[in-house]
């Protein structure tokens, strides 16, 4: 084969990469609070009936306490059974403060519905808890 179809491959390649790196992160997305209280439910996703025990209840316990839980509604990234286990870094964009967290629910407010224990580490100055809500960006990465 040519050495134009080696580079017109490798254009595509980078090209389809690189948009799928950019869905893959969202700016100024609100995150709410979930009370999953996952460390006094000895992080049982079945015990608290989150979308992904179909898939993740069985993986050890320091698998599923190796983070802070969220559930994931977009707007960028997998959805649905795609996106359980998968993390994020999440940052408070008033403050930010960041924090990796873990994909155990789907929700359908557009954003985030946190843990509250992560929602209280984001909140580092208490304007989440008044507002009700979080302004973040989220960004996948390896977990």
């Amino acid at each position: 084969m040519s050495n134009a179809y080696y580079q017109a491959v490798c254009v595509a390649l980078v090209l389809s990469i690189t948009t799928g790196a950019m869905a893959q992160s969202a700016s100024n997305v609100i995150a709410t609070y979930n009370f999953y209280d996952a460390s006094q439910n000895n992080y049982d996703l079945n015990a608290v009936s989150t979308y992904c025990a179909t898939w993740d209840a069985n993986h050890s316990l320091a698998w599923r306490s190796q983070y802070e839980w969220t559930a994931f509604c977009g707007p960028s990234g997998p959805n649905g059974e795609s996106a359980c286990g998968l993390c994020l870094s999440v940052t408070n964009t008033r403050t930010g403060t960041q924090l990796p967290v873990r994909i155990v629910d789907q929700c359908s407010n557009g954003g985030l519905d946190l843990d509250y224990s992560a929602f209280q580490k984001l909140d580092t100055d208490g304007n989440g808890y008044q507002q009700g809500h979080l302004v973040v960006n989220y960004e996948f990465i390896s977990c």
